[in-house]
């Protein structure tokens, strides 16, 4: 692995989406409730047995910080509720995730525009890594208004692989014509940071998803409050 280039050469940047681009908790807790109760009633299940299997708290309708879900695709997702409701399939399960999410409702981290024009303005180039679909991510970051703003998006199932494997982050280093060295990867999961490390990038945490700080420093050149404190840190 080359060594990291300083900040002041960096030439691009990877977001995550779901807790990075977008508060986790206000985004997901209400959509994950709704299909949790949607597909207990399909198949005869109590939404708990299904909360449980996630390990989702129906009570405050929110994610507990070891959840299988956070970070995982939406075919992991559906495996593992599949397997907690009888007679179902994943893959009907995966697309029901798929069509349903792509219309969550939305809350940025921060006011998504002037961050972004902000942040090309520097003449960076703008990435998007998400193990959700890169139907989702389009969907989402087109309801947001930022669609046209980012020069690279892929989902899991984009053809480079998924979050912790470094392919999609590689990928557009590739497309960008950038060394991996000049390009900071963000997120708010381990899952991001794994992936920014095996990468050769600089790696950033926020706190706007699941994990503490205390999850992400060990892999993390600094972790954030959230992306808004990104150009203070790349001035410094």
């Amino acid at each position: 692995m080359s060594a990291l280039s300083d900040r002041r050469d960096i030439g691009g940047i990877i977001f995550d989406k779901d807790g990075t681009l977008f508060d986790f908790h206000t985004t997901w807790s209400d959509w994950t409730r709704a299909l949790l109760d949607e597909l207990g009633a399909e198949y005869g299940t109590a939404p708990k047995v299904l909360a449980d299997a996630v390990d989702f708290d129906l009570a405050t309708g929110s994610f507990l910080p070891g959840s299988p879900l956070i970070g995982a695709t939406n075919r992991e997702g559906a495996e593992l509720l599949a397997g907690a409701l009888p007679g179902a399939e994943a893959g009907a399960i995966e697309d029901m995730i798929r069509l349903t999410s792509a219309n969550a409702p939305l809350v940025a981290a921060v006011p998504l525009e002037p961050f972004l024009t902000g942040i090309a303005g520097r003449g960076m180039k703008i990435g998007l890594v998400t193990n959700d679909t890169e139907y989702g991510a389009r969907a989402h970051l087109s309801s947001a208004g930022v669609l046209g703003q980012f020069d690279f998006i892929a989902g899991y199932d984009s053809g480079h692989g998924a979050k912790p494997e470094a392919g999609a982050l590689l990928a557009f280093a590739r497309a960008m014509r950038l060394e991996p060295r000049s390009i900071v990867m963000v997120g708010d999961s381990t899952h991001d940071l794994i992936s920014g490390r095996a990468a050769g990038m600089h790696t950033l945490g926020v706190l706007t998803g699941i994990a503490k700080t205390a999850d992400l420093a060990p892999y993390a050149d600094d972790v954030l409050p959230d992306i808004g404190h990104i150009p203070r840190w790349l001035d410094a």
